[in-house]
């Protein structure tokens, strides 16, 4: 996939911990969880801003893309 989420190295920077985030953002761990790893096909523009709100960052800082080398 193209685009690579970075939640992770946002909250080692930040050092927040996936249970304290998931309580902030009012989702699941396991929601929060699959994002952090990058185990998801889309992401809510509402989530995506609870994060960036949470984590005083932009959506820039978590999302990347990188492209695919066969194309």
């Amino acid at each position: 996939m193209a685009i690579v989420l970075r939640l992770d190295r946002v909250m080692a920077d930040r050092k927040i911990s996936l249970n304290e985030l998931a309580e902030r953002v009012g989702i699941s761990n396991v929601n929060l969880s699959k994002i952090k790893t990058g185990k998801i096909s889309a992401i809510r523009f509402s989530t995506l801003e609870a994060i960036c709100r949470e984590m005083d960052c932009q959506p820039g800082d978590i999302l990347e893309y990188q492209p695919d080398p066969e194309e």
